[in-house]
């Protein structure tokens, strides 16, 4: 029996990603991007975590879509573009920040991962695994704000020195992911570190001057213990 495709944004039968939906993913921004702030606390994203581009990214994410790596990826490269990031001087690898080892088994692959190679390949990149995710922290997703705050903790691996790294990740929230994943790059040598997510959490960040399509500064908030890095030997 053949299972029938499904839209992964308002689940009509037929294609993976339907007409509508992908007009729905690229409405225009209120403001065009523009990188403000220091570079270790921006973030770029390519579309609101709301409405039909929330049900594209879930959809992606916990109902096996994989086939809609390639379509988030290149939202993703046209906002980095737009922002000014060259690609070969101001980035010259493309990572990711790992989801946590049971979530990878659970799901059966890695969402940043899947987003951040189509994102190398079509930069003209490298995509490397630098990070490794501590398998005793739990992951992001159902975590209170409070907790979310406090980062997971990553380790590095090597060969980082000396790179200019673009990271990775599906969906920002408080921004701790990928600032546990910048401060350990840059901890290992890192020139520069970029940060992006395909999807942003409207006002989640604690700047509130985050905006569909635009560049978000930082700094993030943290609690007292701040986020956790860790290097490897």
């Amino acid at each position: 029996m053949l299972l029938q495709s499904r839209c992964a944004g308002c689940d009509r039968p037929g294609v993976p990603l339907c007409r509508t939906c992908r007009f729905a993913l690229v409405q225009p921004s209120r403001r065009p991007p523009g990188a403000t702030g220091p570079a270790d606390h921006r973030v770029i994203s390519a579309v609101p975590f709301t409405g039909r581009a929330r049900d594209v990214v879930l959809g992606f994410k916990y109902r096996n879509r994989r086939q809609l790596a390639g379509h988030l990826a290149g939202l993703l490269v046209n906002r980095l573009l737009a922002a000014g990031i060259r690609p070969g001087v101001d980035v010259d690898v493309v990572t990711w920040a790992p989801t946590s080892p049971h979530r990878r088994r659970q799901r059966g692959f890695d969402q940043a991962q899947l987003v951040a190679e189509q994102v190398a390949r079509q930069l003209g990149l490298r995509s490397r695994r630098l990070l490794e995710r501590d398998g005793a922290q739990p992951a992001q997703t159902g975590r209170g704000r409070v907790d979310r705050l406090q980062g997971p903790t990553f380790r590095i691996r090597p060969d980082v020195a000396g790179r200019r790294v673009l990271v990775i990740d599906d969906v920002v929230t408080t921004g701790a992911t990928l600032r546990s994943a910048a401060e350990c790059l840059r901890g290992a040598g890192a020139i520069d570190v970029v940060s992006a997510a395909v999807a942003s959490t409207p006002g989640g960040l604690a700047s509130r001057r985050q905006r569909w399509g635009e560049v978000v500064t930082g700094p993030w908030p943290v609690d007292g213990t701040g986020a956790g890095v860790r290097q490897s030997a």
